[in-house]
């Protein structure tokens, strides 16, 4: 069974999540805090996804995140934020996380929204083409997920290597911000074209040498963006 690591610190909203995964067939680890989160991270290597509640009493949910990533770990990460305001939508993503949900929340959502990121990042497994796509100075590998500038490596995302990867699979197509959220996300992603727009901005600092000037992944005004090179 796939791991799923639940950090939430309030015990009735954890045993419902808890208990709606194993249903669904998952091995929920639980946290109540973001430092036992960490800690069972580093004890179970193998958790493929992690639900990260924003609220927390020690450290929040967004710095859990910031750590987690900061490690290279590349688990789906998505937070559960009671405000469902912009700007806590636009921290998560812009620290890594891969999608959020707001509470409260449906059993039957939850689970979708975590079935359908596990299958996003675990496409291309059996992929049996060419194993690296190149463009200007990137060398993108399809069999590892890795990215290379300059022979240099950069750490991506899961969503960041599937962006790039689409990017550099349709050089000079502009694409609008609908079919790069339903190819990098899936059709029945149910988040906002703003999700498109921070993972872009995300991709930019890492890629880019200056990305208030991008050189590289560029903008279509008023349509999406286009990889340019």
């Amino acid at each position: 069974m796939k791991k799923i690591l639940v950090l939430e610190d309030e015990s009735n909203i954890r045993s419902f999540v808890v208990i709606n995964l194993r249903r669904s067939g998952f091995d929920p680890i639980e946290a109540e805090n973001g430092a036992m989160a960490l800690e069972k991270l580093k004890a179970n290597p193998d958790i493929c996804l992690a639900l990260l509640d924003v609220m927390l009493p020690d450290i929040d949910g967004f710095e859990v995140c910031r750590r987690i990533r900061a490690t290279g770990s590349k688990i789906g990460i998505i937070m559960l934020s009671a405000k469902g305001q912009e700007i806590d939508k636009v921290t998560g993503l812009m620290n890594g996380a891969d999608d959020y949900v707001t509470k409260p929340f449906s059993p039957a959502e939850l689970t979708a929204r975590v079935d359908a990121l596990i299958r996003r990042l675990g496409v291309d497994e059996t992929e049996t083409n060419t194993n690296e796509l190149h463009s200007g100075p990137f060398a993108l590998n399809t069999r590892n997920r890795t990215l290379e500038k300059n022979g240099q490596r950069l750490k991506l995302t899961q969503i960041e290597y599937l962006l790039m990867k689409l990017f550099m699979e349709n050089p000079g197509k502009a694409m609008s911000r609908e079919d790069i959220l339903s190819a990098v996300w899936g059709g029945d992603f149910k988040g906002e074209l703003k999700t498109v727009d921070v993972n872009i901005r995300r991709l930019r600092i890492k890629i880019e040498s200056d990305p208030t000037e991008p050189e590289f992944l560029t903008t279509v005004w008023g349509y999406g963006y286009k990889w340019g090179y």
